[in-house]
């Protein structure tokens, strides 16, 4: 039953992988009132993982301690002056907060149309997709301190946002549990269609002056046909972060690599692709036992179906000791590793 604890339950289908592992205790939380009751019966005290939609997690082993996950439900907005504030709780599909605001026509999310997850772990990955990030339209969030026992407030420089990090990721990783999360749009909003995919989509479909809408099914179908469905295929999108170097081993690389994918960050900044990196280590379609790399994109790694969540880790590894010997760069898992 919601906001009761239970014992022993499986998370096969609370993950994405759809791996088979049993958490100790688990608790769904409608009514973000209970956290408070949860820190003053001493549950933060011991161990505890908070879990959205599991779209960003690979469980390598059974979970010895309290599963939270984050089933709070609601989405509504107001306008002030040039700016629309649209509030949604941390149990909400991220994909249906997109189309709340696409419906509404209130632009500034739709690049990020179909990302999987929840509201509440938005801001944690500042998560993004085509030339937009989470951290370019986040106002504040209402997270709940398991250390003090207290509700509080983040506003977006609070949140020391990088490329796919925030505070919640490093210095407050496992502490505050965002309850609901409020962004920023403008009511006269400028469409982002610069990647090169989203034009050759609108160019096929003949729209030339395209609306949020447009942005967003566009986006939407190119994540169809480059990722498998979880529902079919256990995997948790991309499994790793595309890597930032300095802009001199970039040229180094560029040297001996002249068609390497690149994206400027700064002026002493790039970012590489991580899948074009893999696909050039010839894991791109690879089978490894129980694990594949998808056929269209390099940057997922799925589940054939009998997987363990070690095993699909172990291939991880792989892959990033090849880039590593051929490249020299490091790459970093995006997925939380449990």
């Amino acid at each position: 039953m919601t906001n009761t604890i239970q014992r022993h339950i499986s998370l096969k289908t609370y993950n994405t992988f759809g791996i088979e592992v049993f958490c100790k205790n688990f608790l769904q939380i409608t009514d973000e009132s209970l956290l408070t009751s949860l820190f003053l019966d001493g549950k933060f005290s011991e161990k505890f993982f908070v879990l959205g939609g599991g779209s960003n997690v690979l469980f390598t082993r059974d979970y010895d301690g309290l599963i939270i996950q984050m089933g709070n439900k609601g989405i509504s907005h107001f306008i002030e002056g040039n700016f629309i504030y649209v509030t949604a709780k941390a149990g909400e599909v991220w994909n249906d907060c997109v189309w709340y605001c696409v419906k509404h026509n209130f632009g500034g999310i739709e690049n990020m149309a179909l990302i999987p997850g929840t509201v509440g772990a938005s801001p944690i990955q500042n998560i993004g997709a085509y030339g937009t990030e989470l951290m370019d339209v986040f106002y504040s969030c209402q997270a709940f301190d398991t250390t003090l026992g207290k509700f509080t407030t983040f506003h977006n420089e609070d949140c020391k946002f990088t490329y796919r990090d925030s505070i919640f990721k490093s210095t407050y990783k496992g502490r505050f549990i965002i309850t609901s999360v409020t962004y920023k749009l403008r009511l006269h909003h400028t469409i982002n269609s610069a990647y090169g995919a989203i034009n050759m989509e609108l160019q096929k479909r003949g729209i030339s002056s395209p609306t949020i809408q447009d942005i967003a099914e566009v986006v939407s179908h190119i994540r169809v046909e480059k990722l498998p469905d979880p529902s079919t295929i256990g995997n948790a999108g991309s499994f790793f972060k595309n890597p930032i170097i300095p802009i001199n081993i970039f040229k180094e690389l560029q040297q001996a690599y002249p068609n390497i994918i690149f994206y400027a960050v700064d002026d002493s900044h790039i970012k590489l692709a991580a899948g074009w990196l893999i696909e050039k280590c010839g894991w791109k379609g690879k089978v490894d036992g129980n694990v594949a790399i998808w056929k269209n994109q390099a940057l997922v790694i799925t589940n054939l179906g009998h997987a363990s969540g070690s095993e699909i880790y172990a291939t991880s590894s792989k892959i990033m000791n090849d880039v590593y010997k051929k490249f020299g760069i490091m790459l970093e898992r995006e997925v939380n590793i449990l």
